[in-house]
């Protein structure tokens, strides 16, 4: 259950990363509310995540979550380039979060 909340949590960390650039400095609600939101439920997952799993682990899983998830966002959903080495790059930090949990 742990590496469930802790990936949900992942994956919220890119809704609010999201929802952060779109409140345009805090100044549209909505935005904002989701925001502040995700930013609670994705902390509030880390937090009971790393309750079981070791912190060093669970910190890098959950940041490699949020970061490959926000950057396939910017490339499908806002247009951003998505280059061979782009690609390689989320490929080796997704690699690298696998290898930590496999020897670990």
């Amino acid at each position: 259950m742990a590496w469930f909340v802790l990936i949900t949590s992942g994956l919220l960390e890119s809704v609010w990363a999201v929802a952060l650039a779109k409140t345009e400095g805090f100044t549209r609600l909505v935005p904002s509310v989701v925001f502040g939101l995700a930013l609670i439920l994705s902390m509030g997952g880390l937090a009971y995540g790393l309750r079981s799993i070791p912190v060093g682990t669970g910190y890098a899983v959950w940041v490699a979550v949020g970061a490959t998830a926000t950057a396939v966002y910017g490339m499908v959903a806002l247009g951003e380039p998505a280059t061979l080495g782009r690609v390689l790059c989320l490929v080796m930090i997704v690699a690298g979060v696998v290898g930590l949990k496999v020897l670990s």
